[in-house]
């Protein structure tokens, strides 16, 4: 009787050790991973951004791209720089768009609906785009919708999917606005929305 007793304390000790060990590591492993975040080099801060710009399709809206040998291409030198101003603002149906129809221009850098016609904006440092913003407006304009990140401002309008952002770590929209301020500037005034009346 006092052989199993034994055989059971010992077995029970090794279990809490063994525990004890396995959390220890599971720590040791958590403090290696924070601190290899932390000390990213500003390169990988930027690479990581251009990673999240890419997978996120904000080139896909915010790109003016021409018609090339695979289909839309982005313009040389126009990376990111919003609907160009020196554009004409293309007429969409409005009985359509009235009748709940979204329409885009054909390079997807306008789009109409029953909000009216919205204009994707310039992304890179130039101080007609978010050369001059914080990093908070920035994340203010990302994760809560709001415009150039101000409060107290306009909701971002359609087809921006702000909502799909809200859950975007303080790393990642660090690193997403790392790189775009590592962009080329390209100087463009992005047109105001025009309300669906005026269409």
């Amino acid at each position: 009787m006092k052989k199993i007793f034994f055989q059971t304390s010992f077995l029970a000790v090794l279990g809490l050790i063994l525990t004890f060990i396995r959390c220890s590591n599971d720590k040791t492993k958590s403090s290696d991973n924070v601190v290899k975040t932390n000390t990213l080099t500003s390169k990988d801060v930027v690479k990581e951004g251009e990673h999240l710009v890419m997978i996120m399709g904000c080139n896909d809206c915010h790109s003016p791209k021409q018609m090339g040998p695979n289909g839309l291409e982005i313009i040389p030198g126009k990376m990111l720089s919003g609907y160009p101003s020196d554009r004409p603002i293309v007429k969409f149906d409005s009985k359509l768009i009235k009748k709940g129809f979204p329409m885009f221009y054909p390079d997807l850098t306008a789009s109409a609906g029953p909000w009216g016609i919205s204009f994707a904006g310039n992304l890179t440092p130039d101080d007609t785009g978010i050369g001059n913003w914080t990093e908070e407006q920035f994340k203010k304009a990302l994760t809560q919708g709001k415009y150039k990140g101000i409060d107290g401002s306009r909701t971002l309008l359609p087809p921006m999917p702000w909502v799909n952002y809200q859950t975007l770590t303080n790393d990642e929209i660090h690193s997403i606005f790392t790189y775009l301020q590592s962009i080329k500037p390209v100087k463009n005034i992005v047109p105001n929305p025009i309300n669906l009346d005026k269409m």
